[in-house]
């Protein structure tokens, strides 16, 4: 398989940092149906963050929107597919040699499968990684 770079939609919402807010948060985006490729959940003091992606149709919107999540207006890549020694390095190199700053990454591996969620500053800066990113990572 090869690398895939796709534009994503975050959506993000703040919660109370206890017990069972990340699955309250997530109850009602399953009962809509969301097919999520994302989650992200973190924790500052006495508040959560959770962001998940992507978010489409009109049910699943919806759901997320009644739920308090919101969709995030940075740019954002999520870039999927066999992983091998250094792919991360490359993809951050191919954007370094951009001069783009990345204003995010989560990254991971699971088996052999690559999977990367890249946030940037602006659409350009986001189109410009996601171009270089197919070619370093061919």
């Amino acid at each position: 398989m090869a690398v895939t770079v796709e534009n994503v939609t975050i959506w993000r919402k703040e919660v109370m940092h206890k017990p069972g807010e990340l699955a309250r948060a997530l109850e009602p985006l399953a009962k809509a149906g969301a097919d999520l490729k994302v989650i992200m959940a973190y924790a500052e003091k006495d508040r959560g963050i959770i962001e998940v992606g992507p978010i489409s149709g009109k049910k699943v919107t919806d759901a997320a929107t009644k739920a308090g999540f919101a969709a995030s207006t940075k740019p954002t890549l999520l870039i999927e597919g066999d992983d091998r020694p250094g792919l991360g390095f490359e993809i951050a190199k191919a954007i370094a040699d951009l001069g783009v700053s990345i204003s995010f990454d989560v990254t991971q591996v699971i088996g052999k499968k690559y999977s990367g969620v890249y946030g940037f500053q602006s659409e350009e800066f986001a189109r410009k990684a996601a171009e270089a990113i197919k070619k370093a990572a061919r």
